[in-house]
């Protein structure tokens, strides 16, 4: 019996909108918008070119950073800055970005924070703490 998980659909959707990116075929809002945070990442064209890496397991543990889930931040980030929720994160990326001087370092920079507060929701078993997100987040301007 043949089974998908939605984790395999998801990084399916990867790999064919990197695909489409490649052979110059039109892309939706959403795919534009995927093949342009995979356009920043070139170590992982040739892993979403062989599809038989798409159902790997990334392991932290063994020092693994799963592609899938370091894509996925950014496109998570990119919204919460266009949809500016938290309250403020426009600014705090817009500053962050003058002091980095790359879009690319700044989410870099910003997923940190991103991370701890998915972490610290799973921990609580509930929600992200909004302003303790934004607050870690500001923090990063003063270093």
């Amino acid at each position: 019996m043949f089974y998908t998980t939605e984790r395999d659909k998801m990084r399916q959707f990867y790999a064919d909108t990197w695909r489409k990116a490649t052979q110059n075929d039109p892309l939706d809002a959403m795919e534009t918008r995927v093949a342009r945070v995979i356009e920043m990442h070139p170590e992982y064209h040739a892993m979403l070119n062989n599809e038989k890496h798409l159902g790997s397991d990334y392991l932290p543990e063994m020092g693994e950073t799963n592609p899938f889930l370091h894509m996925g931040m950014h496109l998570a980030l990119q919204e919460q800055v266009a949809l500016d929720r938290p309250a403020g994160i426009q600014a705090v990326y817009r500053q962050l970005g003058e002091q980095l001087g790359d879009v690319h370092d700044t989410e870099h920079a910003m997923m940190d924070c991103l991370g701890e507060s998915l972490w610290q929701a799973q921990q609580n078993q509930g929600m992200p703490d909004e302003d303790a997100y934004l607050s870690c987040l500001q923090n990063l301007l003063k270093s």
